[in-house]
């Protein structure tokens, strides 16, 4: 298949800038794949397209301040953002500067240094991070890396609302941002109508902005995230199968992780890409965002929801006025 079957025409004016307050306000399309429908409604009501024993999963994972600014012995500024966790203190960071080089030691304060380990490619390198806490410290001294495309600096409102309300698990350099439209009182509704919950984690890169540069979708690589998937996840998920009831993975990042070992704990690494054709083994519906033309995560919607049905749905948003990407509206597909 080629790239320009996933593209289409999005007017740079629904690119939701901010997010909606409260979150379950943002508006919610149900795709029926089944009965080929399209519904429209607000998140808040999601509860009504739920069964009593459906269980949703969710991503908890935790969006750390990986932008830093820093300086270079000689005093020249340097920018720094991490990428993807390499393990360790240890990540694959995007560096702006002039001469930049292999064992370059930055300065972000006193307490807080970045060593320069690898040139990878281009502006990529390895670092590595150096102090007393480190989560502490890019706490103290980073910023929220809030999409390329908002087009704006962090601002106090994205301390709250890029972060889902059960993120826990620290590494990520990107929202799961599915989640985001999920507040207290939604998850209370949910659990009234007899929803079950459980939790994976996927510290998402970078590399989920990352367009697809070539023809053949075929030979597009994804960049491994890590990904933990416990045995208590995978027990319920079993439980829910065995019951008859439905899984719906909550955002891309739930699908990567449950699809990459089928019904298998596991904690590690997964590159897995999901794109047209692709056999589905766990997940029975999704909830998900509206994602960028071109780009993996709409293949892999594409692959679930069907493209030709997924393209109707998506040129339907945009004539409905739908807010589109990390601070959009959601979509439910089932």
């Amino acid at each position: 298949m080629r790239i320009e079957e996933f593209d289409y025409e999005l007017p740079k004016e629904l690119i939701a800038k901010y997010p909606v307050i409260p979150r379950h306000n943002a508006r919610l399309m149900i795709l029926n794949r089944k009965e080929g429908t399209i519904k429209h409604d607000i998140f808040i009501n999601l509860p009504e397209y739920l069964k009593e024993g459906d269980l949703l999963i969710f991503n908890n994972t935790k969006v750390i301040k990986a932008r830093l600014e820093g300086k270079k012995p000689t005093g020249g500024r340097v920018e720094i953002l991490l990428t993807d966790f390499m393990g360790g203190n240890r990540w694959k960071a995007l560096v702006g500067g002039k001469k930049i080089r292999e064992g370059l030691i930055i300065e972000i304060g006193d307490d807080f240094k970045v060593e320069v380990v690898k040139h990878v490619e281009e502006a990529t390198f390895i670092v590595e991070l150096k102090g007393e806490d480190i989560l502490s410290l890019l706490e103290k001294y980073g910023k929220i890396p809030i999409p390329p495309y908002l087009e704006r600096e962090e601002e106090p409102i994205d301390r709250e609302y890029y972060q889902t309300i059960f993120a826990k698990e620290e590494g990520a350099v990107a929202s799961p941002t599915a989640s985001l439209h999920f507040s207290e009182e939604l998850m209370g509704r949910l659990k009234e109508k007899g929803i079950r919950f459980a939790f994976i984690t996927l510290h998402v890169s970078y590399g989920t902005f990352k367009p697809i540069k070539v023809e053949e979708i075929e030979k597009h690589k994804i960049d491994p995230e890590y990904i933990k998937v416990s045995e208590e996840t995978v027990n319920i998920i079993k439980e829910t199968k065995e019951k008859g009831k439905r899984v719906i993975a909550v955002g891309t990042t739930v699908v990567r992780a449950l699809e990459t070992k089928p019904f298998e704990a596991y904690e590690g690494y997964t590159d897995l890409y999901i794109y047209p054709p692709f056999n589905f083994k766990v997940i029975d519906g999704m909830i998900t965002n509206f994602h960028l033309p071109r780009s993996s995560l709409l293949l892999l919607v594409s692959a679930f929801a069907g493209r030709d049905f997924l393209m109707k749905a998506y040129r339907e948003a945009v004539k409905r006025r739908y807010r589109f990407y990390s601070y959009g509206d959601g979509m439910l597909i089932l």
